[in-house]
């Protein structure tokens, strides 16, 4: 039996599955094309997949012997389940072990943003700094102000905790969840909407242009969640017209490209996908994912099914 792994993980997976399964490991750590994605799944009967990675129906095909599909990831955006189910594949996730890394780099998005930390960091770089001013950088202040959660999961809700503990108010727009206000609300009432619900087709772009226009112009939005569901195009512009006062992004809509207005904007936060990077989490997530793949070739019940 054969499993594919798509990028090296901070494991060592072989040790992991055991003897008996025989792990192949993409060799760049960089996400492989559609054609390094087929040629090293070729004949496999495993695959333990990214977000990067698209496991659709036209590459279940071509991997007939394909058994399952594990994602090292919470969401799914990448894989077709329906295709999955219709061919007999087995597909697992890594759900709650990213919650508590995420909501850490959230709050420090927020941070940097409201408190113009790389604005800071690259005037003292440049030799600006002439000592304390009273009008030097101001920035919002966390206490008191009211933090707007688009989506109250288990990550927005460990959100939530971190920041009522530093005197945030907090309200949040959620179908599922009671005591939830409408989007126009919680647009309107937010001096920080950080963006938490899952991407589905009525999620993508449901933060634009008109959804902008109604933010406070002292407002920041912060995004750590799937980055088509932000118009990043619409962010750029609402920037550039002032409509807006910062804004922090660790997920894009064409990652890993960046839409070119944000690029040079000192007052926007740009990180590379780090909500989960931490030791702990990405390797408690690579072991989660491998030991289902694992589990489902040996014959056994997988611990995280979709």
């Amino acid at each position: 039996m054969r499993l594919f792994v798509t990028r090296p993980l901070p494991l060592d997976p072989r040790a992991l599955a055991g003897p008996a399964i025989d792990v192949a490991v993409f060799a760049h750590d960089r996400a492989p094309t559609r054609a390094e994605l087929l040629e090293g799944a070729r004949g496999a009967a495993g695959l333990v997949a990214l977000l990067s990675d698209a496991v659709d129906g036209a590459l279940l095909d071509a991997l007939p012997g394909l058994r399952v599909v594990s994602n090292v990831a919470v969401g799914l955006d990448n894989i077709d389940v329906a295709a999955c189910k219709a061919r007999g594949v087995v597909v697992t996730h890594t759900p709650d072990a990213l919650t508590a890394a995420t909501a850490d780099l959230t709050l420090a998005l927020i941070l940097a943003v409201a408190r113009r930390v790389l604005e800071g960091d690259r005037l003292v770089r440049a030799g600006h700094f002439h000592g304390w001013s009273p009008t030097l950088l101001l920035g919002l202040e966390l206490s008191g102000a009211t933090l707007g959660l688009f989506g109250h999961g288990r990550i927005a809700r460990a959100v939530e905790a971190r920041a009522r503990a530093f005197g945030m108010n907090v309200v949040f727009c959620s179908r599922s969840q009671p005591g939830s206000v409408s989007l126009d609300e919680l647009l309107e009432r937010s001096d920080v909407l950080s963006i938490h619900c899952p991407l589905t087709p009525e999620t993508r772009h449901a933060i634009g242009a008109p959804q902008l226009a109604r933010m406070k112009p002292s407002a920041i939005l912060v995004n750590t969640a799937r980055g088509p569901v932000l118009d990043e195009a619409a962010l750029g512009a609402a920037l550039a017209a002032g409509r807006l006062a910062g804004a922090g992004l660790d997920v894009y809509e064409d990652e890993p490209r960046v839409h070119p207005s944000l690029l040079g904007r000192p007052d926007v936060v740009l990180l590379p996908h780090l909500g989960s990077a931490t030791l702990v989490t990405r390797t408690r997530m690579a072991r989660m994912a491998v030991s289902d793949a694992a589990s489902v070739l040996l014959g056994k019940q997988p611990a995280h099914p979709v």
